[in-house]
């Protein structure tokens, strides 16, 4: 049985359906929202001097005029009013069509409106989910209390990536994060998987997988790679990097080579195979140590966070296309990379595993194990403490 995906029927001379992304025009406030709602949070305004809560994002308390902060609140809420949209002008909701959306009252205090579930009713309870649309927009979506998101609902589907049913690449096969994200995604239903598999290294045995050569390193073998792909592409997982400890000049460049050209090499590849897909992402596996560097591993530290700048941009530019871009920041794996490093350490499982959880719910910066977590609150909180801290 051949392990290639089926292609696609399709008429050469038919115009491409164009996919178009939600409205994007948003405050700095609105940002400000949709950079925690990236990481999962649910999180609205406060007073800092009434305690009122607001939505949507203010630049100051609507009460007493007083400042506001972000909070953490209740996911709780009740639908007070539904309806059901037929009709629009926006070319995004045009294709999606009917729509349904309704009025919630927040336990949190206040009353907005938010996107619905086909199966929640008027006077229910929901647990709201603070969510980004593929334009990169917080918005709220409303769930039946206890209710398990249906992958079937198009409304839901427009806010994650489903893996059941998709073409997936995963760039290094050959390393245990790499095996690890196989066997999730292929748990999770992926129609098909690819798997790279860098020189010297030799494909494990996995059942359904099909494994290809694939150096980061050479342009002439990504290329091939992509290429012998030979049809529709839906989500790219990259777990290739090069981890030493200290600062050797070779190893260093073997690093940036690897996680930083190879990152470039990669998104210049697989770029216009994902664009314009119906849900389409790229996952990139980096260290936590991009957000502040490792005394003892400092020339991986330079190379990942290079790379998760790269990462960045490549966001920024597959913005408007329709695919969605996810740095999935890990601590020390439990690898033989990190032998030195004590515990606690990430286990490849809990990493293929947090892959499939980045994807189905929509995240776009997703951390996994205490590690990654604790650097994520400490960065935000004053990212020059932090890295200083962490120099030390």
């Amino acid at each position: 049985m051949s392990l290639r995906p089926k292609p696609e029927k399709r008429d050469p001379l038919a115009r491409k359906v164009e996919r178009h992304v939600p409205p994007g025009q948003r405050s700095r406030a609105a940002h400000a929202l949709a950079a925690r709602a990236a990481t999962g949070r649910f999180v609205l305004q406060q007073c800092a001097d009434c305690q009122a809560v607001t939505y949507p994002p203010r630049d100051v308390c609507p009460q007493c005029w007083g400042d506001l902060v972000w909070q953490d609140q209740p996911r709780g809420a009740t639908l007070l009013a539904e309806t059901t949209i037929r009709a629009t002008t926006d070319l995004y909701f045009r294709q999606l069509l009917p729509w349904r959306i309704g009025t919630v009252a927040l336990d949190a205090g206040p009353t907005a409106i938010a996107h619905l579930s086909p199966t929640l009713a008027v006077g229910a309870r929901a647990e709201i989910r603070l969510m980004l649309d593929k334009g990169g927009n917080a918005a709220l979506f409303a769930l039946a209390a206890g209710e398990t998101p249906d992958m079937t609902d198009t409304q839901w589907r427009e806010f994650v990536v489903p893996v059941r049913g998709s073409t997936v690449l995963v760039t290094d096969a050959g390393h245990p994060v790499g095996r690890a994200v196989v066997e999730a995604l292929k748990a999770a239903g992926a129609a098909s998987i690819v798997a790279g598999i860098a020189p010297p290294a030799t494909a494990p045995a996995i059942e359904g997988v099909r494994f290809v050569s694939l150096d980061l390193t050479d342009t002439r073998s990504v290329s091939e790679c992509l290429t012998d792909i030979a049809g529709p592409l839906d989500i790219v997982v990259n777990t290739a990097r090069f981890v030493r400890p200290g600062q050797g000049l070779l190893d260093q460049k073997r690093a940036l080579d690897v996680g930083v050209l190879g990152l470039l090499r990669l998104t210049q590849g697989c770029g216009p195979m994902l664009r314009g897909r119906p849900s389409a992402a790229f996952v990139d596996v980096i260290s936590a140590t991009a957000l502040a560097p490792d005394a003892a591993y400092p020339a991986f530290s330079a190379a990942e966070a290079a790379r998760l700048s790269l990462l960045h941009s490549f966001r920024h530019e597959m913005r408007g296309a329709n695919a969605r871009v996810i740095s999935l920041l890990v601590g020390a794996v439990d690898d033989a990379d990190h032998q030195s490093v004590p515990l606690p350490k990430v286990a490849p499982a809990r990493i293929g595993k947090g892959v499939v959880e980045a994807l189905e719910q929509g995240l776009e910066t997703h951390c996994i194990g205490d590690t990654a977590t604790e650097a994520m609150q400490r960065w935000s909180a004053d990212p020059a403490l932090f890295i200083r801290e962490n120099s030390l």
